[in-house]
C-alpha cells in the first residue's frame, strides 16, 4: 500500500483527494495538515504527498520532505519565481511533480497547443480564456498559465516575455506574438479554459471544460503514485503520460 499524505486537506481540492484515495485499492490516506498543523508528523506517516495547499511556506515544506527522502506532488496554484526556485533546489534530493493541472485532457490540450503554436507564424494571435468558481483567489488560473508556457515552448520564446493580462483602457494595439489572457470568476465552474488562435478571416479554437474537480483529485492520485518509482528531478504531467 502507498500512503499518501496530503497538504491542504480541508480545502476542496484536499476532500476531492481524500475520495480519490478511497478509490484505489493499493493507496491509503496516510492523513492530512493544513496550516498550523504539524507537517513534519505526516511527511514522516507518507510515502508521498500532494500539496494543494497555499504558495506561502512551500520552501519549508519542500526542504521537511527533501530531508526525508519523500517525493511530492505540488499542484499549488500561484507560485512566484522564488517558489520554482525552491522547487528546483529540493529536486536535487527528491523527485517532484509540479503542474498547474493533473487533469489528462486538459495536459492532451496543451500538446495539441504546443503542436499549433509550433506550425503557425505569429502572425497567429493566441488568446488564453478562462473561468473558474467565485472563491478562486489566484488569477489566471495555474492551467491557463500551462497553456501559455506551451504555446511559448511552440514559438520558441519565453512567455514572461510575450505575456498580456489584465487589459483596461486605452491600451493601444495587440503587440505582435503576444500571448494574452483573460479571467472570468463566478458561480461554481470548476474549470473552463480556450485557446484562441486567430488570424486574419479565421481561427483556431482549442479547449477543455472541467465538469467535476474529481477529474483532477484521480490524475494527482495517478501521479503521485508515479512519482514514488522516479530518481530525484523535476518533472510535470507531460513526463508521467509519456507525451514527449
Amino acid at each position: 500500500m502507498t500512503a499518501i499524505g496530503i497538504i491542504g486537506s480541508k480545502g476542496r481540492m484536499g476532500h476531492a483527494l481524500i475520495n480519490a484515495i478511497g478509490e484505489q485499492e493499493q493507496m491509503e490516506h496516510a492523513g492530512g495538515v493544513d496550516q498550523g498543523d504539524d507537517f513534519a508528523q505526516l511527511v514522516e506517516k507518507s510515502d508521498v504527498l500532494v500539496d494543494f495547499s497555499v504558495p506561502d511556506g512551500l520552501g519549508q515544506r519542500l526542504d521537511l520532505c527533501a530531508a526525508a527522502g519523500k517525493p511530492v506532488l505540488v499542484g499549488t496554484t500561484g507560485l512566484e519565481p522564488a517558489d520554482h526556485l525552491s522547487i528546483d533546489a529540493a529536486a536535487h534530493k527528491i523527485a517532484i511533480l509540479q503542474t498547474g493541472n493533473t487533469s489528462l485532457g486538459v495536459n492532451m490540450l496543451a500538446a495539441l497547443v504546443e503542436e499549433a503554436a509550433s506550425r503557425l507564424g505569429d502572425d497567429w494571435d493566441i488568446e488564453i480564456v478562462e473561468m473558474h468558481h467565485r472563491h478562486k483567489v489566484d488569477a489566471p488560473s495555474g492551467t491557463a498559465i500551462l497553456l501559455g508556457e506551451a504555446a511559448a515552448k511552440g514559438r520558441g520564446i519565453a512567455l514572461k516575455d510575450h505575456r498580456e493580462s489584465g487589459r483596461d483602457g486605452q491600451t493601444g494595439a495587440r503587440a505582435k506574438g503576444a500571448i494574452g489572457f483573460a479571467a472570468l470568476r463566478g458561480g461554481s465552474v470548476a474549470g473552463d479554459h480556450q485557446v484562441i488562435l486567430a488570424t486574419d478571416e479565421e481561427r483556431i479554437e482549442l479547449g477543455h471544460r472541467a465538469e467535476n474537480r474529481m477529474i483532477f483529485a484521480r490524475g494527482a492520485i495517478k501521479a503521485a503514485l508515479w512519482l514514488t518509482a522516479q530518481q530525484p528531478g523535476r518533472y510535470n504531467m507531460t513526463d508521467m503520460l509519456g507525451l514527449k
